[in-house]
C-alpha cells in the first residue's frame, strides 16, 4: 500500500463489515490510515475487510460493539486507543433501515432505530471527542440521509432520527472547534452490484442525473470533508439532485 495523505493516522468507521462502511474502510487504509472496522454481527465479513487491507500492505483490526449500548461503545473506544494509541478520524456509518408506518409502528421498533442511528452518533462523538482534540486536527463524518431532509411517511423514525442527526452535526460543531470539524454525508439511493436494479427505478427517474450513486461517490465525498480545513456542521447531500425542489 502507498503512502498517502493519511498516512500516520487512525480512523475508526462503524459499520464498516458492509456496504458503504465497507468501502469507506478500505478506501481510508488505501489512503494510509490505519483503520478500526467496527461491525455488531457480521464477524466474517469484517474479517474479510481486515484482510483486504492487510493483503494491500495496510493495517486494520475488527472489534465487535452493539453501538445502542453505551459500555459497548467504551469497550469499542479502550481497544482502539490500546491498539493504536489514538484517533483522527470517526466516521459514524452504522445504521438501521426499515418502514414505520403510523399506525403499525410500535414503541420498540421507534426505540430501536433512535437508539441505532441518533443515540450511538451521540455517544461515540462523546467518546472520541478528547481523543480528537489531543492532536489539534479531528475530523468526524455523520451519516445523515436524503430521509433526513425529505419526508418519507412510511419510514417516520427512520427520518426523524436522521434528521436528529443533521442537528447533532451542528451541535457537535459548535462544541468540538476549532480542534475538531463536524460535518454530515447525506446519500440518495446508493447502488451495489448485489442491488436488484428495479429497487432504484422511482429513485432514477427523479433524480436530475439520471442516475444512482455508487460506493465511489460517497467515499470521494467524505474524503473531501476529511481534507477540509474551512468546513464544519455542514451537510453534504450527495444524491444526484434528488432533493431539488421541483
Amino acid at each position: 500500500m502507498r503512502e498517502g495523505p493519511l498516512q500516520g493516522q487512525v480512523a475508526l468507521v462503524t459499520g464498516a463489515a458492509r456496504r458503504i462502511g465497507r468501502e469507506l474502510a478500505v478506501r481510508l487504509a488505501a489512503e494510509g490510515a490505519q483503520v478500526a472496522v467496527h461491525y455488531r454481527r457480521s464477524r466474517a465479513e469484517a474479517d474479510a475487510v481486515v484482510a483486504e487491507i492487510a493483503g494491500a500492505g495496510g493495517e486494520a483490526i475488527c472489534i465487535a460493539a452493539d453501538l445502542t449500548r453505551h459500555a459497548e461503545i467504551e469497550t469499542l473506544f479502550g481497544a482502539v486507543e490500546r491498539r493504536f494509541g489514538r484517533l483522527d478520524i470517526l466516521v459514524n456509518s452504522a445504521a438501521a433501515f426499515f418502514p414505520t408506518p403510523l399506525a403499525e409502528t410500535t414503541e420498540e421498533q421507534w426505540d430501536s432505530l433512535l437508539d441505532a442511528n441518533l443515540k450511538s452518533q451521540f455517544f461515540c462523538a462523546q467518546r472520541a471527542a478528547p481523543l480528537l482534540r489531543a492532536y489539534g486536527r479531528g475530523r468526524i463524518v455523520n451519516f445523515a440521509s436524503l430521509g433526513g431532509l425529505v419526508a418519507w411517511p412510511r419510514y417516520s423514525a427512520y427520518c426523524v432520527s436522521k434528521a436528529g442527526v443533521i442537528m447533532l452535526t451542528r451541535c457537535l460543531a459548535r462544541t468540538l472547534a476549532p480542534e475538531v470539524t463536524v460535518n454530515a454525508i447525506a446519500p440518495g439511493t446508493i447502488s451495489f452490484a448485489e442491488d436488484a436494479p428495479e429497487l432504484a427505478e422511482n429513485y432514477i427517474r427523479q433524480a436530475p442525473l439520471g442516475r444512482t450513486g455508487t460506493p465511489q461517490d460517497i467515499t470521494e465525498a467524505v474524503l473531501y470533508l476529511l481534507r477540509a480545513e474551512f468546513v464544519t456542521g455542514q451537510v453534504l447531500v450527495v444524491d444526484g439532485g434528488r432533493s431539488i425542489p421541483a
